[in-house]
């Protein structure tokens, strides 16, 4: 089970620009991640109402729970999905994985995790193979700058969540922390749609199944999946996933949408795993 984790956390998190990018045409951004989060919130809200299970084992803990919510889930989604708005999808996965390497730096004075010669090597791997894939598509065309900022800003709100849920929270119980988590992102979520937007809807099937996706498949189960992975690895491990987004979400857009899969995005597929099983071997 821990080894198939990984793979489907990236299956995950990679098919969440696919639906990103069909709900974005009927919904505004900000509307959307709020919409999103407000869903995968209200069912885990109800599985603890199901399950009865208490809120006691979070004294002590709750706020750190918020603050890891606030940064892992709002100000990476609502930056990014901002962001890719104005360009497109690979310039963001691109910048994305930048997270890896943030959190790798920063692993080692924050949480005390170094990592040894053979796993910097699969970092700058990864960071090689990203580039492969999505590198030439970003120079294409033109892209704006303050998208590639924007979502820049969301990587380091991921990477301080990571450090911060690794320093505070890895003793947290999974449910009772991811429902706080979420509730503190639909919060503020819906406190940045009512002050930065004018909300937008058309509320197609194609639109609803883009929401739901995203706050059922990935909001609940791919971040789930990625605590998981943080509570049982080290930081670094957990994130050098994040390398193989871009070629997968490549594959499935392939597979779902027809797009054409060029040599350069297999082989930078294939340069991402090396780096990516370099990062997480034991």
């Amino acid at each position: 089970m821990d080894r198939l984790v990984p793979f489907v956390f990236v299956l995950l998190w990679s098919s969440s620009f696919i639906a990103a990018r069909a709900g974005l045409w009927h919904l505004t951004p900000l509307l959307f991640v709020t919409v999103r989060l407000a869903i995968s919130a209200a069912v885990m809200l109800a599985a603890m109402l199901v399950l009865r299970r208490s809120w006691s084992g979070l004294r002590g803990w709750w706020h750190h729970c918020a603050v890891v919510g606030v940064l892992t889930n709002s100000v990476l989604l609502l930056t990014a999905h901002y962001a890719m708005v104005h360009i497109g999808a690979a310039p963001i996965a691109l910048v994305q994985t930048l997270n890896p390497l943030l959190t790798a730096l920063l692993a080692w004075p924050v949480l005390g995790e170094r990592l040894r010669l053979l796993q910097w090597l699969g970092l700058l791997l990864g960071a090689a193979g990203v580039v492969l894939i999505v590198g030439l598509a970003a120079v294409a065309g033109p892209v704006q700058l303050d998208g590639l900022l924007l979502t820049a800003a969301g990587v380091v709100g991921l990477c301080c969540g990571t450090l911060y849920f690794g320093r505070y929270c890895r003793g947290v119980a999974l449910l009772e922390g991811t429902t706080v988590q979420l509730l503190a992102a639909a919060a503020s979520s819906l406190l940045a749609t009512w002050a930065f937007e004018t909300p937008h809807a058309e509320w197609t099937h194609g639109a609803v199944a883009a929401v739901l996706w995203n706050a059922v498949a990935v909001s609940l189960g791919g971040m789930a999946l990625y605590y998981l992975m943080l509570v049982r690895g080290t930081a670094a491990r957990a994130t050098a996933n994040f390398y193989l987004v871009p070629g997968t979400a490549a594959l499935l857009a392939w597979l779902l949408l027809g797009e054409s899969l060029s040599m350069l995005t297999i082989g930078g597929l294939a340069v991402s795993s090396v780096g990516c099983w370099l990062v997480s071997r034991r």
